[in-house]
C-alpha cells in the first residue's frame, strides 16, 4: 500500500511513518515545515518528503492519504482530496486498523508522565526478552527512536503506545487513545489540559471513559489512586479487571522510599521488588509503579521488572542534562503544563536539599499556557526554584508573562528577548547551580546558547 501522510513532520506522525515503512508499505508524506531533525531521520528510512499541502500533490495518486490533526478544513490539499472523493483517514484510525489490531496493545494515558511511563513499560519489557514494538511522543534513551515495529530481527504481539487524548482528526473529534483498543490501559493521572480543545475537565473526563470502554473484559484498567477525576472515569463504568497505585486507600500497588533516592515495591502490602535508580521526583516514583504493574500483566515478575528500571536511562528532553560549565549544569525538560513544572523543579529540589540553588527557565508555549488558563498557577508551581526567568511578549502570548510572575516579586522577571534572557541567567549564575529549561517546543536554541555564554 501507498500511503500519503499529511503532517507527517509531527512526532505522532513521523513516528507512524516510520512504523508503516518498516511494515511493508510505500511512504511519502508533506508538511508546512520540512526541516531536520524530523525531515533527516524520515529521509533516511526512505520516505519523500514534500515542503507545502499543494493540491498537485494527489497525482502522487497514493492509496490512502493519512491525515494528521494538525490539518484543517482549508488546507488546499484537503480541500482537493475531499472535492476529489479520494480515500483518507486518521493517523490513530490507521495506526488502530494496519499495526495494532493483532497485538496485545499496553497504552498509556494521563495528563503527565505519558511519554516517560511508557518508555519505562517499553524498557521493561524489552530487558524481560518481550522485544516490543512501541511508539512514544519522544526518544527513550534505551532504544535511541520513538517508533519501533519490533525489537531489531524479532516478532513481537506486544506494542507500547503513548496514549494521547488530544483529538483525532479535524473530522473526528474523538480522543486519539479510542483508536488503540488497548488490553492493558494505563490511567497515570487526570486534570484539566488542551483548552483549546475541551471546554472543562468534565468533557475530558468522558473522553477517558471512551477508553475505558474499549478495554475488553479480560484487559486491565491501572489507575493511579490519588486521582479523583479518575475515580470519577471508572465509576461511570468499568467491565475489565482493574489495580489501582498510588497511597490513597484502595491502592494495590504503593512505595516506600529509600533515603538515596531508590525505592521498595509495595504489592497487596507485601514487598515484591526494588528499584534502584537516579531519577528524581514522586512523579517518576509513580510512573515507574504503573509500569511495574502494567509489565506485570503480560506476565513480567515484580522483582525483575523493578530490578530493569534501574538500567533505564529516561527520555530525551525529561531533565535531560545538556551540559555543565564552571560547576552549572544546564537541563532540557519538557515541562509546560503548572503541575509538570512543579513535579519537575520539586524532584530536583528534593534531590538536592539545601545543596544548590535551581535556576527556572520557562517558555509558556502550549495551546493552554496561550490561552491563559493556567497563568494563575505559574507562581505555585515555581516555589522551589531559588530565581525564575519567564520568557515571552504579550502579543505572542495575549496576556501578560511579567503581571503573572508579580506575586513571585524580585524572585522571578519576565523577558521578551532570549539572548538578554541568556545574559541575565549567566549573570546570576554561580558554581553549583542547577538550571532547569522547560518548554515543549525548541526554545529558540536557548540551551546553547546558555552553554556558550557560561563557557565565555
Amino acid at each position: 500500500m501507498h500511503i500519503h501522510i499529511l503532517g507527517i513532520c509531527g512526532t505522532f506522525m513521523g513516528g507512524l511513518a516510520v512504523l508503516a515503512k518498516e511494515a511493508g508499505h510505500r511512504v511519502t508524506g508533506c508538511d508546512a515545515n520540512v526541516y531536520p531533525p524530523m525531515s533527516t531521520q524520515l529521509e533516511a528510512q526512505g520516505i519523500e518528503l514534500i515542503q507545502g499541502f499543494g493540491p498537485e500533490q494527489v497525482a502522487l495518486d497514493p492509496d490512502l492519504y493519512v491525515i494528521g490533526n494538525v490539518v484543517s478544513r482549508g488546507n488546499p490539499l484537503v480541500e482537493e482530496i475531499l472535492n476529489r472523493s479520494l480515500p483518507y483517514v486518521s493517523g490513530p484510525q490507521w495506526i488502530g486498523e494496519h499495526i495494532l489490531r493483532d497485538k496485545w496493545v499496553l497504552a498509556v494515558a494521563g495528563t503527565h508522565g505519558k511519554t516517560t511511563t511508557s518508555a519505562m513499560l517499553a524498557w521493561i519489557l524489552e530487558d524481560a526478552g518481550y522485544a516490543p514494538g512501541f511508539l512514544i511522543g519522544g526518544v527513550p534513551m534505551n532504544f535511541g527512536v520513538s517508533a519501533r515495529l519490533a525489537g531489531p530481527g524479532a516478532e513481537s504481539d506486544f506494542f507500547v503506545i503513548e496514549a494521547d487524548e488530544y483529538d483525532t482528526a479535524f473530522f473526528d473529534k474523538r480522543s486519539k487513545f479510542v483508536h488503540y483498543h488497548a488490553k492493558t490501559a494505563v490511567l497515570n493521572n487526570l486534570e484539566y489540559d488542551h483548552a483549546d480543545i475541551f471546554p472543562d475537565l468534565g468533557a475530558i473526563e468522558t473522553q477517558f471513559h471512551h477508553l475505558v470502554r474499549t478495554v475488553p473484559g479480560i484487559g486491565r484498567v491501572i489507575a493511579n489512586a490519588n486521582e479523583p477525576a479518575l475515580d470519577r472515569v471508572l465509576q461511570r463504568g468499568c467491565w475489565s479487571e482493574r489495580e489501582r497505585f498510588g497511597d490513597a486507600d484502595g491502592a494495590a500497588w504503593r512505595v516506600r522510599e529509600h533515603a538515596d533516592g531508590g525505592f521498595d515495591v509495595l504489592f497487596n502490602g507485601d514487598t515484591a521488588g526494588t528499584v534502584r535508580w537516579e531519577l528524581t521526583g514522586k512523579h517518576n516514583r509513580l510512573n515507574a509503579l504503573a509500569a511495574i504493574a502494567a509489565a506485570r500483566h503480560v506476565g513480567v515478575p515484580i522483582a525483575q521488572a523493578a530490578e530493569a528500571l534501574g538500567r533505564f536511562v529516561s527520555v530525551k528532553r525529561r531533565m535531560e542534562v545538556r551540559g555543565v560549565v564552571g560547576g552549572v549544569t544546564v537541563y532540557d525538560d519538557f515541562a509546560h503544563h503548572p503541575t509538570a513544572i512543579a513535579t519537575t523543579v520539586g524532584g530536583l529540589r528534593q534531590k538536592l536539599g539545601k545543596d544548590g540553588r535551581i535556576l527556572a527557565v520557562l517558555e509558556p508555549r502550549s495551546n493552554t499556557m496561550k490561552l491563559g488558563a493556567m497563568k494563575d498557577a505559574l507562581p505555585g508551581s515555581l516555589v522551589d526554584a531559588d530565581l525564575v526567568f519567564g520568557f515571552g511578549s504579550e502579543k505572542a502570548l495575549g496576556w501578560s508573562l511579567a503581571a503573572a510572575l508579580a506575586p513571585m516579586g524580585a524572585t522571578a522577571t519576565a523577558h521578551e528577548d532570549i539572548d538578554a534572557m541568556v545574559r541575565a541567567i549567566v549573570a546570576q549564575a554561580r558554581p553549583g547551580d542547577h538550571v532547569v529549561v522547560m518548554s515543549n517546543g525548541g526554545f529558540g536554541g536557548v540551551h546553547q546558547k546558555l552553554l556558550e555564554a557560561l563557557a565565555r
